[in-house]
C-alpha cells in the first residue's frame, strides 16, 4: 500500500515537472522574490481611499498585465492555427486613437468605447480575410497591416497625440482603466473574465479543437468536416477584437493616445507570453492559461526592470535574458535531464552490486 502511494506521488510529482505551466509559475514566484529582495515593501498592499481599491507594487503590475493579457490571448489562438499577428500592437493604437479622437469631437463615450472595438474588430476581419480567403501568408498580412496600422491611427488623429483627459463625460471610460472591482483593478478583472469566457468557448466546445486541427493540418482537418478558412477568419478577428480592448486599457488610463508609442513592441510581448505558456509557434496544441500565466509573467518582468533600477540601454538585454531562462526551464531536454541522470545512477549502483 505505502509502496502503491509512493508510485502515485511520483507519478504526480513528474506530472508536474513536466507541465510549462509549473515551471512557468515558478519563473513568477522567483521573480518576486527577487523583487521583494531589492524592494521590502513589494508585497506590501494597502487600501487607498481615494481609488477605492488596493494599493502597492503587486498592483500596479496586474493593472499592466491586463493589456498583456488581452493580445496574448487572441496571439494564441492565432497562433495555434500555424499562424501569427504581428498587428496587435498597431491595432490597439488605432483603437486607443478612434475612442480618443471621438471623445474629443463630442461623442458619447459608451459609442466611442463601440467604435473603437469595431475598429478593431474590422481589422482583424480584414487581416482574417486576406490569410484565409486569399490565401496570403499570415506573417506577410500582418506585417503589412501593422505597417498601415500606424498610418490609419495618424490619420484618425490628424498626425496628433489626442488627449481626452479634459473631456467631460470621459469616467466610465477611465473607469476601465483606472477603476477597481472589490479592491482588484477593474481592467485585470474584466480581461480575466475574457480569458475565462474564451477558455470556456474553446474547450466546452469544439471549437478548440477544430483549431487546433487546423494548426496541426489544414488539408486533414477539411477532410474531416472542418472548414479551415472560416476558422482562419474567426481567430483573426478574434485577435483584432481583444487587441482594440487592449489599446483601451493602454489609453485609458492616461485618456491620451500616442499614435507612435501605444502598443509599441507589445505584439513581440504577446509572442513570448504564448511561448512561455507552452503553446508551438508550429501551431496544434494551446493553452490559454498557459499564455495567460507568460502574460502576468512578462508584466512581471517589466515591474522587475523597474524594481532593480536597470538602465534603458540594458532593459532589451535583461529582458531576453530571463525570457530565455524561462524557456530553458520548460525545455523536454532539461525535464529528461533529471531522470537520465537518475537512470544512470541507478545502474551504476546495480554494476556495483554485481561486481561485489
Amino acid at each position: 500500500m505505502a509502496e502503491k502511494a509512493k508510485e502515485e506521488g511520483n507519478a504526480l510529482v513528474k506530472k508536474l515537472l513536466s507541465n510549462n505551466l509549473t515551471w512557468s509559475v515558478v519563473a513568477f514566484i522567483l521573480l518576486i522574490v527577487i523583487c521583494t529582495i531589492f524592494q521590502h515593501d513589494f508585497l506590501a498592499l494597502s487600501w487607498n481611499t481615494n481609488t477605492g481599491g488596493l494599493a502597492g507594487p503587486l498592483i500596479t503590475m496586474l493593472q499592466e498585465s491586463a493589456r498583456y493579457l488581452m493580445i496574448a490571448t487572441g496571439m494564441t489562438l492565432v497562433i495555434s492555427t500555424a499562424g501569427i499577428d504581428l498587428s496587435v500592437g498597431s491595432v490597439m493604437a488605432v483603437a486607443g486613437a478612434a475612442a480618443m479622437q471621438s471623445l474629443s469631437n463630442g461623442v458619447n463615450v459608451w459609442v466611442s468605447i463601440l467604435i473603437a472595438l469595431a475598429v478593431g474588430l474590422v481589422i482583424g476581419c480584414v487581416n482574417g480575410a486576406l490569410v484565409s480567403l486569399l490565401g496570403l501568408q499570415p506573417f506577410i498580412t500582418t506585417l503589412i497591416m501593422m505597417l498601415a496600422g500606424r498610418g490609419i491611427a495618424k490619420v484618425i488623429t490628424s498626425g496628433e497625440n489626442t488627449d481626452a483627459s479634459a473631456v467631460a463625460g470621459n469616467e466610465p471610460l477611465r473607469w476601465i482603466a483606472n477603476g477597481f472591482i472589490l479592491g482588484i483593478p477593474a481592467n485585470f478583472v474584466i480581461a480575466v473574465v475574457i480569458v475565462i469566457l474564451v477558455g470556456l468557448l474553446c474547450r466546452k466546445t469544439a471549437m478548440g479543437m477544430m483549431i487546433e486541427a487546423v494548426g496541426i493540418n489544414q488539408e486533414a482537418s477539411r477532410m474531416t468536416g472542418i472548414k479551415p478558412k472560416k476558422i482562419l477568419f474567426l481567430v483573426y478577428a478574434v485577435s483584432g477584437f481583444l487587441a482594440a480592448i487592449a489599446g483601451l486599457f493602454a489609453t485609458a488610463s492616461v485618456m491620451r493616445v500616442d499614435v507612435v508609442k501605444t502598443g509599441q513592441d507589445l505584439e513581440m510581448y504577446a509572442i513570448l507570453a504564448v511561448v512561455i505558456g507552452g503553446t508551438s509557434l508550429l501551431g496544434g496544441k494551446f493553452s490559454l492559461a498557459g499564455s495567460a500565466v507568460g502574460a502576468v509573467i512578462i508584466a512581471m518582468i517589466r515591474k522587475t526592470i523597474i524594481t532593480l533600477g536597470i538602465n534603458a540601454e540594458a532593459t532589451p538585454a535583461f529582458f531576453a535574458v530571463v525570457v530565455i531562462v524561462i524557456c530553458v526551464m520548460q525545455a523536454p531536454k532539461i525535464h529528461n535531464l533529471g531522470a537520465a541522470m537518475k537512470r544512470k545512477r541507478a545502474l551504476q549502483a546495480q554494476a556495483k552490486a554485481v561486481a561485489a
